[in-house]
């Protein structure tokens, strides 16, 4: 993985336009993140059919499981040259572990996959969790999830931007902080409760941040992405 924080989310089950858009923002950003949607219709070929444009695959699958499960599924992912997958942290402690092992199992065969475990999703706020029988603020459950991810020997997780700050005090600067919900200035929302732009989260402490439609729905997605890498700069 290079220096580029940045992480193009590639949120499409169209699979010519998904490596058309590839093609063009690959110079521009540090990963692609392929998600549920794109797995679902085209699986592991699918995957497999990024290789080629040469940049670090973030598969956005977010297990959630019983532990035994989520091992298996994880061994199966890692061996598809992706360098992080996702876990819901709300999985508990075991199935962390779980995951966590059977990456590093994997190893043996392929490179170690980063695992980071989900907190909250960026789509949901304080009346969301309230709603699911959770009293807590959602930054004392996001710090609940993170620190069980942490003990699970996770190499971080993914939280709000709004989140980095008590996350990085929290868990220390060795922990990955993966932040989707990053919307330059300008942008749309969408279904993103809680965003904020790429030079904030970057100064806050984000070491990966995930940005999807300002580049690929932008009219030139690789003017798009260079723009936001050169904002960072």
């Amino acid at each position: 993985m290079n220096h580029n924080p940045i992480i193009c989310a590639i949120d499409t089950t169209d699979h010519d336009h998904a490596l058309h858009v590839v093609r063009q923002v690959a110079p521009y950003v540090g990963a692609i993140k392929l998600g549920l949607e794109f797995f679902v219709a085209h699986g592991a070929r699918g995957v497999q059919a990024f290789e080629a444009c040469n940049i670090p695959i973030f598969l956005d699958l977010k297990f959630h499981d019983i532990p035994n499960t989520v091992a298996k599924a994880i061994h199966a992912t890692a061996g598809l040259n992706v360098f992080m997958i996702t876990v819901h942290c709300a999985g508990g402690i075991a199935m962390l572990e779980a995951a966590r092992e059977a990456a590093h199992h994997r190893a043996q065969q392929h490179g170690t996959p980063y695992i980071v475990g989900v907190t909250v999703l960026t789509s949901m706020d304080q009346q969301d969790i309230h709603r699911l029988g959770i009293a807590d603020s959602v930054e004392d459950h996001v710090q609940r999830l993170a620190l069980m991810a942490q003990q699970a020997g996770l190499d971080g997780v993914v939280c709000s931007s709004h989140e980095i700050e008590m996350l990085r005090r929290t868990l220390g600067s060795d922990a990955l902080l993966v932040v989707p919900g990053i919307r330059p200035m300008g942008s749309e929302h969408g279904d993103q409760k809680r965003v904020m732009t790429p030079q904030q989260a970057r100064t806050l402490g984000a070491n990966y941040m995930v940005i999807g439609r300002p580049i690929t729905h932008a009219p030139d997605p690789a003017s798009a992405a260079r723009d936001i890498m050169l904002s960072l700069s």
